[in-house]
C-alpha cells in the first residue's frame, strides 16, 4: 500500500495509529508489530506510560519504508 516515507499511505497509517496504538502497522501489513504495538500500549497505559508506545507507534507507521 504504501511507497515509503511521506507517502500517503504512511501518512494514513500514522493518522490510524494516532488513533488506535498499532492499528497504522496492521493497515501496512505488519500483523504481528500492530500486536505488540496494541498489546504494550494498552498495558502501559495502566501505569500511565502508555503514551510512549502510542508516539512510538505513529512514528514507526509515518517512517516505515517497505523493504523489496
Amino acid at each position: 500500500m504504501s511507497a515509503g516515507q511521506g507517502s500517503t499511505g504512511n501518512v494514513i497509517a500514522a493518522v490510524c495509529s494516532f488513533f488506535i496504538p498499532g492499528l497504522g502497522q496492521l493497515v501496512q501489513g505488519r500483523l504481528l508489530k500492530a500486536i505488540v504495538m496494541f498489546v504494550l500500549a494498552a498495558a502501559l497505559w495502566v501505569i500511565w506510560m502508555g503514551w510512549i508506545i502510542h508516539l512510538w507507534s505513529i512514528i514507526d507507521a509515518a517512517l516505515y519504508k517497505p523493504s523489496n
